[in-house]
């Protein structure tokens, strides 16, 4: 049956399912994917006794992330604003970026010299994934 995720407690590593106008429970033990379950998840599964078993994500899930964010841009954004973490905002990493600028303002400027480096790691490829896990373009 298809379904989608209504609610997990890890605590408890219990959860609802919604199939229709239908609601099944399910257990961790019989979550199939990697990632744990969380509530909106589309899933396939199978019914036992009222109880979904051999519950697995199905649709975009599996699909590896596609690139959304440009290495190039946020490449420059290091160089010329890396003392402020523009790069870091463009690419999804808020507080880092807060604490780019707080380093910057408290240290007189050195904290240009983070930026710098990450502008260095930015153009040697080994800062790769915006903050949602994606690959840079």
């Amino acid at each position: 049956m298809i379904g989608h995720i209504e609610s997990f407690d890890l605590g408890r590593q219990t959860g609802v399912i919604k199939s229709g106008d239908s609601f099944y429970e399910f257990h961790l033990d019989s979550w199939q994917s990697p990632d744990l379950p969380e509530p909106g998840d589309d899933i396939n599964f199978e019914l036992e006794e009222g109880e979904a078993k051999s519950v697995v994500l199905i649709g975009s899930y599996l699909n590896p992330h596609k690139p959304v964010k440009s290495r190039l841009l946020a490449t420059i954004l290091a160089l010329l604003l890396g003392g402020v973490g523009a790069h870091r905002f463009y690419l999804g990493y808020y507080w880092i970026g807060l604490a780019q600028i707080a380093v910057t303002v408290l240290t007189i400027g050195f904290g240009v010299v983070w930026g710098f480096i990450e502008f260095a790691l930015l153009l040697s490829k080994n800062f790769d994934i915006d903050a949602k896990g994606r690959p840079l373009k």
